[in-house]
Order: structure tokens, then sequence, then C-alpha cells
């Protein structure tokens, strides 16, 4: 039979739930960021009506900057996940 590994150890490469949630918090508050960057942007340079401006500076800053949260936040987890791994292996 061999060595038959105890069920109730569970090993998953999946972080904890408030990591979940503070990455995604985080996206969030990037693409907040972004948003009121992209706005004070165009904000300097348009003068007169500048609402579609203002409107495409705050879309194209929060998606830029979510989507720069969201991939340092992926590669914090997958590093955290790595972590977690590599701890159990060295408590066995």
């Amino acid at each position: 039979m061999g060595n038959v590994p105890d069920p109730t150890d569970s090993l998953s490469a999946l972080p904890s739930t408030a990591a979940r949630v503070m990455a995604f918090i985080s996206i969030l508050i990037g693409g907040l960021a972004g948003g009121l960057i992209g706005y004070s942007l165009v904000d300097v340079q348009c003068d007169g009506d500048c609402g579609l401006p203002l409107g495409l500076g705050i879309l194209t800053g929060s998606v830029l900057s979510a989507g720069g949260t969201a991939i340092v936040s992926v590669l914090v987890l997958r590093a955290l996940g790595e972590w977690r791994e590599m701890a159990d292996r060295s408590s066995r």
C-alpha cells in the first residue's frame, strides 16, 4: 500500500478568502485612483465643453489602473500559494 496521505490534509493553491477579498478591494481602489488621475489629466488640458474627453479620461485611467492592479494582485496571490506550499512541505 505504501504511504497514503491523510484525506484531512487538503493541499490547495487557493488563497484564503481574506486574501482574495483584499485583492478585490485593492483592484477597486486602483481603478478609482486611475479614474481620478485620468479625470485630472483631461481637466487640466481641456477648455470649454469637455464632457466626452473627461469621460474617456476616466474610463481609460480606470481600466488601465485596475488592470495593472489586477496583474499585481494575481502575482501576489500566486506567490502566497507557493509560500504556503513550501511551508507545508517543510513541516512534513
